[in-house]
């Protein structure tokens, strides 16, 4: 089975027909949970888990008993690691494999990848939840076809997979766009949940920001034309209008518990989108272009597996 992606990222993932081959595992890390994954593909799951994120001491021992239980019981080929961040991303530093500044107590300075990958001597593919994500709808979702392409998740916080000529975008650090400044709303003055910026995507437009806005009402009661969606709506179309003007993905796909939960805000960014590039760039042909992933709640699982396949491609 091809797997879709381009070819400059490398990656040929079987779907296991041949004999004697050996399935990938993979772990996403996220904010609320952790979900381990053995499979082939999306065609050929082979158990999943999940282990709830709490402390690091008592979340990755958790997932390295899964890994460690599936390592006995015939092995995997190679281990794919996609992590909330920030984590550092380059093989120089010493601190690579290391979760940096997070918001997340506790969490700064743990080693995930040198703890999660010591013990089984195969290849790793270490990259961010969202990289990998979007990776895996390059694979097998809406970014079939395509080495430009964006995706977007809205959690707990906000992250950004940018691949850009079939690469994920690299710097002095992986990007960190659910962090970019935007200007607020007149009528908006609640306060960023973010504990480094007053006025950044995360701090405003995550769910952890909408639930902070609802003043003890849930999710589950808003309407939708319920006043709180309107900042929600146009912080993340602010991100979406950078995005656009800064790589201009072929396309840019939003999942994550606020939009899973809450469909009619993709067609809002969309509009808000187009309504702030004012005509100024011409939109790709072939439907919507803001849209959810492909893959729904597997993105991140599979985007584990996609860089476990990479591991093998690069080894």
């Amino acid at each position: 089975m091809s797997n879709g992606l381009p070819s400059s990222v490398g990656v040929s993932v079987s779907d296991g027909a041949a004999a004697g081959e050996r399935p990938y595992a993979g772990v996403e890390l996220g904010g609320t949970k952790c979900v381990c994954t053995l499979a082939f593909g999306p065609d050929r799951v082979i158990d999943q888990r999940t282990v709830p994120t709490t402390s690091p001491a008592d979340t990755l021992p958790a997932l390295l008993a899964v890994l460690h239980e599936w390592h006995r019981d015939g092995g995997f080929a190679a281990l794919g690691i996609a992590s909330f961040g920030p984590i550092e991303l380059d093989p120089k530093s010493p601190l690579y494999g290391q979760i940096l500044a997070t918001n997340k107590p506790r969490w700064p300075g743990t080693d995930v990848r040198g703890v999660l990958s010591a013990p089984f001597g195969v290849p790793v593919g270490f990259d961010t939840d969202v990289n990998g994500a979007a990776l895996a709808e390059i694979a097998w979702g809406c970014g079939q076809g395509m080495e430009d392409f964006a995706y977007v998740t809205i959690g707990t916080g906000v992250g950004v997979g940018l691949v850009v000529h079939g690469r994920p975008t690299r710097g002095f650090a992986h990007g960190e766009w659910g962090h970019m400044r935007v200007p607020r709303l007149a009528s908006d003055t609640h306060p960023s949940v973010c504990g480094f910026h007053d006025d950044c995507v995360e701090g405003l437009a995550s769910g952890s920001a909408l639930v902070s806005r609802l003043s003890g009402r849930t999710v589950r009661e808003l309407a939708e034309d319920d006043p709180v969606w309107d900042p929600i709506v146009g912080y993340i179309a602010a991100m979406a209008h950078a995005l656009v003007c800064g790589a201009a993905p072929r396309r840019i796909a939003i999942g994550g518990g606020v939009l899973t939960a809450q469909p009619h805000l993709l067609g809002r960014i969309e509009r808000r989108l187009l309504e702030s590039l004012n005509g100024y760039m011409q939109m790709p042909e072939g439907g919507q272009y803001v849209t959810k992933p492909a893959l729904d709640d597997m993105a991140g699982p599979l985007g584990s597996i996609a860089l476990a396949a990479a591991a093998v491609d690069a080894a």
